[in-house]
């Protein structure tokens, strides 16, 4: 988020001529998939007179456009619908303002914001974009990866190790992340913000849904990668002009959000998600109206976001909510 240098500052990284391509820009059903959802949530609140979806990081605003009109479609929830954007960077927020022109949607630039409620945090591609910790271990010896210039030429950038300092250390160990493998990535931003967002569930009612790609097993890897033009590259390759990522650890997300007091649905692929929600049934309703061409491409679509050699198994999905609620729709 640097003003100058910044990636997401200065450019549009979403789409065919950016970086990567997210679930919304690919189908609009994703969205579809994704309204409905929130539509039975809050059914399952006893539908209050005001629900508020806070999505985390909007990207360029597909995903709220396309929940706004699946919405109006279900007149009482969108009556009661108000909707908070989570954006810091003021490139992308324009993009946003551009598409979105609905008095029902506002920005905010920190979670402390939202002080009402029920709340359904949706976060899409969120998570993976927010910096991590490596730390490595030899001989018993906890070493911080840090990144510098190097000394001859001030212009290469390279990895240097420098001893962990007893903080991480400790945090490290309270969150069970020392397994096999002498690699440890530890998500500190996501931490935080998965503190902040059960806070406000505890506080106000409601549920997280996000979706990412991650592992569900508890194993210690390098998921550290830089993405320019839909390629993978050296990380080091263009500073600033591409995505740098990493994978979410949901054993540890669900870890997290279980000892700050909510309950943790079992994560699940997006394939059995949006199945579930019946996103197949939806296609196949559309493609009775629709020309062969349009049918085609819509089917196309429909594979990207289903299909196991796409984003079907490594997108995963997980859902955390306030004790007590019975609601998991798409889980089970």
């Amino acid at each position: 988020y640097n003003k100058k240098f910044g990636y997401y500052m200065k450019k549009n990284p979403f789409g065919k001529k950016g970086d990567f391509i997210t679930s919304p820009l690919i189908s609009n059903l994703f969205g579809e998939m994704i309204t409905i959802w929130c539509v039975a949530f809050w059914e399952s609140l006893e539908k209050p007179n005001k629900i508020i979806i806070t999505e985390l990081g909007p990207g360029d605003g597909t995903l709220c456009k396309d929940i706004i009109n699946t919405s109006k479609n279900f007149k009482d929830f969108y009556k009661c619908l108000e909707i908070n954007l989570l954006e810091k960077s003021h490139k992308l927020k324009k993009i946003q303002k551009e598409k979105i022109k609905d008095k029902k949607v506002k920005w905010i630039s920190k979670i402390s914001e939202i002080n009402n409620g029920p709340l359904i945090f949706l976060g899409n591609e969120f998570f993976d974009s927010l910096p991590i910790k490596q730390i490595f271990k030899k001989n018993s010896i906890f070493f911080e990866r840090h990144v510098a210039l190097s000394k001859n030429d001030n212009k290469n950038v390279k990895f240097i190790y420098k001893k962990a300092d007893n903080k991480l250390i400790k945090n490290i160990k309270k969150l069970n992340l020392i397994s096999n493998g002498n690699i440890i990535e530890y998500p500190a931003s996501a931490v935080e913000y998965l503190k902040t967002i059960a806070e406000k569930i505890i506080k106000y009612n409601g549920g997280l849904l996000f979706f990412d790609y991650g592992y569900t097993k508890n194993k210690n890897q390098n998921t550290l990668q830089s993405i320019m033009k839909h390629k993978y590259q050296n990380i080091f390759s263009n500073i600033g002009d591409a995505d740098i990522t990493s994978h979410i650890n949901y054993k540890l997300f669900s870890e997290i959000l279980i000892k700050n007091n909510l309950t943790v649905e079992k994560v699940i692929n997006q394939n059995k998600f949006l199945q579930r929600l019946g996103i197949i049934e939806r296609a196949n309703i559309i493609s009775k109206k629709i020309n062969f061409k349009a049918k085609a491409n819509m089917f196309y679509r429909l594979k990207k976001l289903l299909h196991y050699d796409e984003m079907g198994s490594l997108f995963k999905v997980m859902f955390a909510k306030k004790k007590g609620r019975k609601f998991s729709l798409g889980f089970k």
